[in-house]
């Protein structure tokens, strides 16, 4: 059970850093839909970034991802770091696709003197889509997730059950060494099907 334990923190800690970047990729593109808002009012990228805080604070509260990391790139200018090397670094730390390629588009942009502002918003405009189709794929595949969760309980549910109902009835499986074999396959099985089935579903995810 220390091993099963073990095994279960470390796919739990995983969910969670998966969970916590998809909340920052949603925080992230209102930011960016409201940085756009700024840029086509005539502010610099710089003040647009700065200008962008209170709505945020407005959305998701003091404690959010994004009002964190918006008041970190604020420190970051104050010192004179330029926005693009830390629009990289946030990339870099969440570990996330969507951010990555922003920060990559950004810095061309901004090393071209393009039109940060049609840049911007058209970046903008494509990661909201992307993400709010990944959303709606995410909601289908959590039906999924949970009729997977569901099966992996039933054959316990089974056993607890037919324990209860019937003391004695799985005495000729676990009180001999031929019935312990058998039941030690189909253990073996289970797990082996358990594991399929989240690498099926990891799969997935990922492609998304």
């Amino acid at each position: 059970m220390v091993i099963v334990g073990i095994l279960f923190y470390k796919k739990f800690k995983k969910e969670k850093v998966a969970a916590n970047r998809r909340i920052l990729e949603n925080q992230f593109k209102e930011c960016i839909l409201s940085v756009s808002t700024s840029l086509g009012a005539g502010y610099s990228t710089e003040n647009a970034f700065k200008a962008a805080k209170p709505d945020m604070l407005e959305m998701f509260g003091e404690e959010s991802p994004m009002v964190l990391e918006l008041s970190m790139i604020q420190r970051g200018l104050k010192m004179n770091i330029p926005l693009e090397d830390l629009l990289k670094d946030l990339a870099r730390r969440s570990g996330s696709g969507h951010l990555e390629q922003f920060s990559e588009v950004f810095e061309i942009a901004k090393r071209s003197g393009g039109s940060m502002s049609r840049v911007i918003k058209t970046t903008a405009e494509l990661m909201a889509r992307d993400i709010d189709a990944r959303d709606e794929i995410d909601t289908v595949l959590s039906g999924k997730k949970m009729e997977t969760n569901i099966m992996k309980l039933v054959p316990f549910g089974i056993c607890l059950y037919i324990s209860i109902s019937s003391p004695g009835y799985f005495d000729s499986l676990y009180g001999n060494p031929k019935g312990i074999l058998i039941m030690t396959i189909c253990l073996v099985l289970y797990v082996a099907a358990y594991f399929m089935s989240e690498k099926i579903l990891d799969k997935v995810s990922r492609e998304v």
